[in-house]
């Protein structure tokens, strides 16, 4: 067994909800995303050190920081308390996007240890690790932006208590448009807002669309998809915490999109497109609409069998 005395992880940017899928379907996109170094030091050392463009706006002790707050709890369950650890994070991606920002730095931290300390563990078992970075992020450890950004590609969290993840593979030419505004929406406030009763009849219609929408991916019937993609739980009230959001879809689907939502908890913007022409007509569609909004906004394009978490250095 292999084992190292730093190891630089990438984790990329992610998609979650997906519309019908709240908190259970989420995909990596490529693009973006966040890098963490770990290493095996002789000194104990409480702090993480921050960099990247969106470093200043994260808390570097360990105890509050996802990265660190993963970290802790991979060495804890695994017996390596005993370790010292010394974390790195470049943040890349901005606070409250809706593209998985802190579960970016979650995966990244855990599966670079995971990798210094010769790979005991495999991927999928790290999940719940990142999840207590999310639990931290935003009160609540959901695995629809960490188990993606770990294993890349198309997600379903078929349960969570005991967690089961399942791996879905996606025609090639399904596409995703993201685009970001450039305001922050707090995952926390974004789950304020929702309906704490929901009606029996939203319930079968969301679980029709969630039934559909994986029918959809597996036949690659993209008319059936955009049928499938629409949220009764979360994004009737978010919409409105997203300035140009309207605009913004009408937009998505006059460019060619199958389909398009909240990306997240907000305030980005994702549609699902057939082939990366399309994909870049209907992101350009999307800035538009928040341009006319008066918000400056970043674009990315991806297919949706995107690469999850990988080592880009060891030593």
């Amino acid at each position: 067994m292999t084992t190292y005395k730093q190891v630089t992880a990438f984790a990329p940017a992610t998609v979650a909800n997906v519309s019908c899928g709240f908190d259970i379907m989420g995909f990596a996109i490529t693009g973006t995303g966040d890098k963490v170094t770990v290493t095996l030091s002789d000194s104990p050392d409480p702090v993480v050190y921050l960099s990247g463009p969106y470093g200043h706006l994260i808390p570097s002790d360990r105890d509050k920081n996802t990265a660190g707050v993963a970290v802790n709890a991979y060495l804890k369950e695994t017996g390596n308390n005993h370790l010292r650890v010394g974390l790195s994070l470049e943040k890349n991606m901005p606070l409250g996007s809706g593209m998985g920002s802190s579960a970016a730095s979650s995966a990244a931290a855990v599966f670079a240890l995971n990798y210094l300390l010769g790979s005991p563990l495999k991927t999928i078992d790290l999940i719940p690790f990142a999840m207590e970075g999310e639990r931290v992020a935003c009160g609540s450890a959901h695995a629809d932006n960490v188990a993606p950004a770990l294993l890349g590609g198309f997600v379903l969290i078929r349960s969570y208590s005991p967690l089961d993840i399942i791996s879905i593979p996606c025609p090639d030419e399904l596409y995703c448009a993201v685009v970001h505004p450039h305001i922050e929406l707090k995952t926390n406030d974004a789950r304020r807002v929702l309906k704490s009763d929901i009606s029996m009849a939203d319930v079968i219609k969301q679980s029709a669309n969630a039934a559909s929408f994986m029918v959809a991916i597996a036949r690659a019937d993209f008319d059936l998809l955009g049928r499938s993609m629409h949220d009764l739980l979360a994004e009737p009230r978010r919409t409105q915490l997203i300035p140009g959001f309207e605009i913004a879809r009408q937009n998505a689907l006059k460019a060619g999109a199958v389909g398009c939502g909240i990306s997240g908890s907000g305030p980005s913007i994702f549609a699902l497109c057939k082939g990366k022409t399309v994909a870049m007509a209907v992101a350009e569609g999307i800035q538009q609409g928040f341009s006319e909004a008066q918000l400056e906004s970043d674009l990315f394009v991806s297919a949706l069998n995107a690469p999850g978490t990988i080592i880009i250095q060891a030593n």
